[in-house]
């Protein structure tokens, strides 16, 4: 009994758009009856055809799926046959079939952890965050390029190293503040209402340690520390030792402008996206308490897991032995609402 050889390969086209309640689960399409297995056990190249009903908040979409199926055996076809079907209709595995797909993004801006955070949703069995996708300009160029890009991500169509063939309950990526959000933030907005997509905030409250981790990320894009190689995360405490030697030297006269800045991008973002379904998460409060992942599971209604990253943060450690102009900042900083930023310890 030599194994199934089965890899399909399919197309999709959409056909019509009928309304539907939103997370109603997608019906099964109709098994291939007796007849129709036995025609396509008669090639070992089969072709399969199939209208799916396939569900993106509340409007089911009908696709008419075409590939090819190798098999060797008739007895074992008929399964494979089935759950391909269903795979195939619902972009999940045959026993995935009846769970509705949770669309989120992560809004963050650069060195706050978002990176960090996205391996840990990576690392749960049904979730895929797809990356920061929007740091190619051309697909944040204009509303018209950041829709078709969303409609991409959201209708499934995405494939990058966060694919999974698991049940893929969660789909999203991470997107920065500054790659056309708060630019476009009306139609995104409604587009996010519209789709139900769930925004996950991931903010920062020690913008002087992101500034530092800024500037140090900008410095190695030139210097390559690692072997000649750019990193913005590393996974070992080598690698975080070697990034960290660099101790940047920050304005001092533009400070306090700089951080009001960063703190005004983010509260701004928050009133922009307030009618969307959204959390609100802080670098500072991931690192300290672990049970918040429980929440933005909870928040994407998905089973609880244990999640787990392997990168290695950079900067540990006091500011004092960060910062090449230490006694400037500290100075500047004495006496104004920011210096609790200088004694933090994330």
């Amino acid at each position: 009994d030599a194994p199934v050889q089965y890899r399909p390969f399919f197309q999709f086209s959409k056909l019509t758009e009928v309304p539907d309640p939103p997370l109603r689960p997608p019906p099964h399409p109709t098994p291939l009856s007796v007849t129709e297995e036995s025609e396509l056990c008669k090639e070992e190249s089969s072709l399969i055809s199939v209208t799916c009903p396939r569900l993106y908040n509340g409007r089911r979409y009908l696709f008419l799926a075409k590939g090819y199926t190798h098999h060797k055996t008739s007895e074992k076809v008929s399964r494979n046959v089935k759950d391909d079907t269903l795979s195939v209709c619902h972009g999940l595995r045959a026993e995935c079939a009846s769970n509705p797909v949770r669309l989120f993004v992560i809004l963050s801006m650069q060195r706050s952890g978002s990176g960090w955070f996205e391996t840990l949703l990576n690392s749960h069995t049904n979730i895929s965050s797809n990356g920061e996708i929007f740091s190619v300009k051309e697909r944040r160029d204009n509303v018209s390029s950041i829709v078709k890009t969303l409609d991409r991500v959201y209708n499934l169509d995405w494939f990058t190293s966060a694919s999974k063939n698991q049940c893929s309950a969660a789909i999203g990526f991470k997107w920065m503040l500054n790659q056309g959000v708060m630019e476009h933030h009306k139609e995104i907005v409604e587009y996010f209402n519209e789709r139900g997509v769930s925004a996950i905030f991931l903010l920062r409250r020690n913008v002087l340690r992101r500034m530092v981790s800024m500037l140090a990320n900008s410095y190695d894009r030139y210097a390559k520390l690692i072997n000649g190689t750019h990193k913005s995360h590393v996974h070992s405490p080598e690698e975080a030792n070697t990034l960290s030697s660099y101790k940047p030297s920050i304005n001092s006269v533009s400070l306090i402008t700089d951080l009001k800045q960063m703190e005004l991008t983010a509260v701004k973002a928050l009133e922009y996206f307030s009618s969307t379904r959204h959390i609100i998460l802080y670098y500072e409060d991931l690192l300290k308490n672990r049970t918040i992942l429980q929440d933005v599971q909870n928040f994407l209604r998905l089973p609880q897991m244990d999640l787990t990253s392997h990168q290695v943060k950079i900067h540990k450690g006091p500011l004092s032995e960060q910062i090449k102009n230490w006694e400037d900042i500290k100075d500047t900083l004495r006496g104004t609402a920011y210096e609790s930023f200088l004694s933090a310890d994330y």
